[in-house]
C-alpha cells in the first residue's frame, strides 16, 4: 500500500473550509487533528489517516491545530523539510513541535470564550492536560466532541481493514501465549490491580501469540484486549478477521468480543468495584473516562517482557539479519556496478532493493517505506521519493538509502550511506565522524541501570567537536516480528529512566544532515547483552552485539580522522561480514564483497 498517497488527492483548502463549516454547525470554535488513531501506533489505516486527509502531510508523527481563522501543523525535526513540500504554507503555519509547541500556540492563537474539541480516542491524558492548560490561559476551554468532526466530513473515507489474524509458531515466539499470560497476569496481580487494559496493538499481539495485517508493515491485528489476574483475556477484534482455527489455538481462556462492547466492558468493570490497570502513556483518555475511579495508573505490563527477547527470538532475529545482509549486499554489489552511468533514480533503485529482500526465507514485507535519497533528498530524514520529487544518483554525491523487512523470524531495519563517484573532502570528513559516533557506541560497556539517554552523547561526539549535530534519536527499540520501532528502550537526548536490559534490540543510527546538499546515517541494529569479566566484583556490566550484516562504504571514510581501535572495529566487522554472507551471495557479488571488506590495513599499503 502507498501510505497516504491516494487519500491525500483532494483540494485542502475546500477540505480545511468543509471542517471548519462542520466546526460551527457543531457550536464549536477549533479541533485537534492528531496523527494518530485510537491504538496510539506509529502506523495507521487508510482509514484514520485524518491528519494526511486534512493538510497532506504523510509522516508518521504530527498534529494540526485548526481555528475560525487559523489553522497550524506541528512535526519534529525529521519531517520539518517534508512538512515543507507537502503542508500548504498559505493555509497551515507550519512549527516545529518542540521548540514551537502546540500548547503554547493554543495559549497564544485562541480568543477568549473559544472552545477548542477533540476526539479523546485520538488523546492521551498527558496530551490533554497540555492543551487544557493552554486553554485556559487564553480564556477558552477544552471539550470533548461527540465523534470526530473530520470523519463527519471525509465523505469518501476508506473502510477499516479487514486483514487476517494468525498464529505466529512457537518456533519463533519461543513461549506459548499460556505462558505470557499466566506471567503478565502475576505483574498485575503484584501492582495491586484486578485487570489491565491493553490498547497498544503490540503488545496484545505479543502476549496473544498473533499476527495480523491491518496496518502497513507491521502485522498487527488492530484489537483491545483486558488480561485478568486470573490470566484470562477478553479480546475486543472483528470476528472477521480470525482465520480458521485461531479461536481454538487462542483457548477458552481467551473470549472474542466485538469491539464494540469495549467501552461498555470497561464501564463494567468500574460499576463491579474491580481495579483497572491503564498506562497512561499508552491509552487514550477515553479508557480513563470510562473507567472513572477504577483505574490504577501504570506501565502497560507487556512492553518491558516484550522488548526483552527471548532466545528463539534472538537467534530468529540474527537468522533474518543474515538473509537481509545478504539481500542488501547483493543491492549494493549491483548499485556500484549500475551507478557508473549516472542514470539511476531514486525509485527505481529502492525497487531493486525490494526485489532482492522478496527472494528471502520467511519474507513477509518491508519494515517500513525505504527511504531512497540521493544527493538533497537525502537530507530529508524520513523522505519518501515520489515521481515529482525522486533525483538521479548523480556522480560525485550521497546516497543514503534506510530500508528493513519484516521476516517471520525478525525484523530488520538498516540504513547505508553509499559514496556515486568521488565524494568531496567534506562529505568524507561528515561521513568519518558520524561512524566514529557509531563505533563508539557500538564498542561502549556500560553499567547495569544505565538508560540509553545516558549513552546518546557518545554518538555526537566527534559531530559536536566540529559544531555539528542531528535532529533525531540515535536508537530506537525493535521487534521480533512485531513494530520495527518500539519501546520503551530508546537512545536519545531526551531524558529516559528506562534502563537498557539483556535482550533488548535497538538500533545504533548516528547521522549527519545539510540541507540542500546530502544526508549521511549509518544504522546498524544491535541487542544489550550481558558482558562477562568486565566489571569488578559484584558489578555488572552490559554492551552491544552488532546483529546487522552490511558493508560499510570505505570510500567515504576518511582513514586520518580514525583511531587505530576504531580501524579495528571497522576491520573486525567487515571480516564478520564477509565471512557471514559470502556463502549466501552469487559469484559476482562475492568478488565486491571481498574488495568492499578488504582490512584497513591492506588499503593503506596499496
Amino acid at each position: 500500500m502507498d501510505e497516504g498517497r491516494a487519500i491525500y488527492r483532494g483540494d485542502t483548502a475546500e477540505r480545511l473550509a468543509s471542517l471548519r463549516a462542520e466546526l460551527k454547525r457543531r457550536g464549536v470554535d477549533g479541533f485537534l487533528v492528531p496523527r494518530t488513531d485510537e491504538y496510539q501506533g506509529e502506523y495507521v489505516p487508510e482509514s484514520a489517516q485524518r491528519l494526511t486527509w486534512l493538510t497532506g502531510f504523510t509522516g508518521s508523527a504530527g498534529l494540526a491545530i485548526v481555528l475560525p481563522e487559523t489553522a497550524a501543523m506541528f512535526t519534529d525535526g525529521r519531517y520539518t523539510l517534508q512538512a515543507a513540500t507537502e503542508v500548504d504554507g498559505t493555509l497551515f503555519q507550519r512549527r516545529h513541535i518542540t521548540e514551537q509547541p502546540p500548547s503554547a500556540w493554543i495559549a497564544a492563537e485562541l480568543k477568549p470564550g473559544q472552545t477548542l474539541a477533540y476526539d479523546a480516542r485520538l488523546h492521551t491524558l498527558g496530551e490533554l492536560e497540555r492543551y487544557r492548560a493552554a486553554a485556559e490561559k487564553a480564556g477558552g476551554k477544552l471539550a470533548a466532541f461527540d465523534g470526530n468532526a473530520v470523519d463527519a466530513v471525509w465523505t469518501d473515507r476508506p473502510a477499516p481493514p479487514l486483514a487476517p489474524v494468525v498464529a505466529q509458531p512457537m518456533e519463533f515466539a519461543g513461549e506459548s501465549a499460556e505462558s505470557k499470560r499466566r506471567r503478565i497476569a502475576a505483574a498485575v496481580v503484584e501492582a495491586g490491580a484486578d485487570a489491565a487494559v491493553l490498547t497498544s496493538v503490540d503488545s496484545i499481539a505479543w502476549l496473544l501469540n498473533i499476527r495480523g495485517g491491518d496496518v502497513p508493515h507491521t502485522p498487527l491485528p488492530l484489537s483491545f484486549a483486558v488480561l485478568h489476574r486470573d490470566a484470562s483475556v477478553d479480546l475486543f477484534i472483528d470476528a472477521r478477521k480470525l482465520t480458521p482455527g485461531l479461536d481454538a489455538y487462542l483457548g477458552a481462556a481467551v473470549r472474542i468480543a466485538d469491539q464494540a462492547g469495549f467501552g461498555p466492558f470497561l464501564e463494567k468493570l468500574a460499576a463491579d468495584g474491580k481495579r483497572v490497570l491503564a498506562d497512561p502513556a499508552s491509552a487514550a483518555a477515553w479508557v480513563f473516562d470510562r473507567l472513572g475511579k477504577a483505574v490504577l495508573r501504570g506501565t502497560d505490563p507487556c512492553q518491558l517482557p516484550k522488548a526483552c527477547k527471548n532466545a528463539v527470538e534472538l537467534q530468529g532475529t540474527r537468522d533474518a539479519h543474515r538473509r537481509d545482509g545478504a539481500a542488501l549486499t547483493r543491492f549494493l554489489a549491483w548499485l556500484a556496478r549500475e551507478s557508473a552511468g549516472g542514470k539511476l533514480r531514486e525509485i527505481e533503485v529502492s525497487d531493486r532493493l525490494e526485489a532482492f529482500r522478496r527472494e528471502g526465507a520467511n519474507f513477509r514485507d518491508l519494515s517500513f517505506p525505504t527511504i531512497s535519497g540521493a544527493g538533497a533528498n537525502g537530507a530529508i530524514v524520513h523522505y519518501r521519493a515520489s515521481p515529482a520529487t525522486e533525483r538521479v544518483l548523480e556522480r560525485g554525491s550521497l546516497y543514503l538509502v534506510d530500508s528493513g523487512a519484516q521476516y517471520l523470524d525478525g525484523t530488520t531495519d538498516v540504513t547505508r550511506t553509499v559514496a556515486i563517484g568521488t565524494p568531496t573532502a567534506e562529505m568524507k570528513d561528515r561521513f568519518t565522524r558520524v561512524l566514529k559516533g557509531h563505533i563508539a557506541l557500538a564498542l561502549c560497556h556500560f553499567p547495569k541501570g544505565t538508560s540509553g539517554s545516558q549513552l546518546d552523547a557518545l554518538a555526537r561526539a566527534s559531530l559536536w567537536q566540529a559544531g555539528l549535530d542531528y535532529d533525531h534519536g540515535t536508537g530506537h527499540g525493535v521487534g521480533a516480528y512485531l513494530g520495527v520501532h518500539e519501546g520503551p528502550q530508546r537512545i536519545s537526548k531526551m531524558p529516559s529512566a528506562q534502563a537498557l536490559l539483556p535482550g533488548m534490540i535497538v538500533s545504533n543510527e548516528p547521522g549527519y544532515y545539510k540541507t540542500d546538499a546530502y544526508g549521511i546515517r549509518i544504522e546498524n541494529l544491535v541487542v544489550v547483552e550481558k558482558l562477562d569479566g568486565v566489571g569488578e566484583a559484584g558489578r555488572e556490566f552490559y554492551g552491544f552485539e552488532t546483529i546487522t550484516l552490511a558493508p560499510i562504504d570505505r570510500n567515504a571514510i576518511d582513514a586520518s580522522l580514525l583511531s587505530p581501535d576504531e580501524i579495528a572495529w571497522l576491520d573486525a566487522y567487515h571480516a564478520r561480514v564477509r565471512a557471514s554472507l559470502t556463502p549466501l551471495v552469487d559469484a559476482e557479488t562475492k568478488a565486491w564483497l571481498a574488495t568492499a571488506t578488504m582490512p584497513s590495513k591492506a588499503e593503506i599499503r596499496c
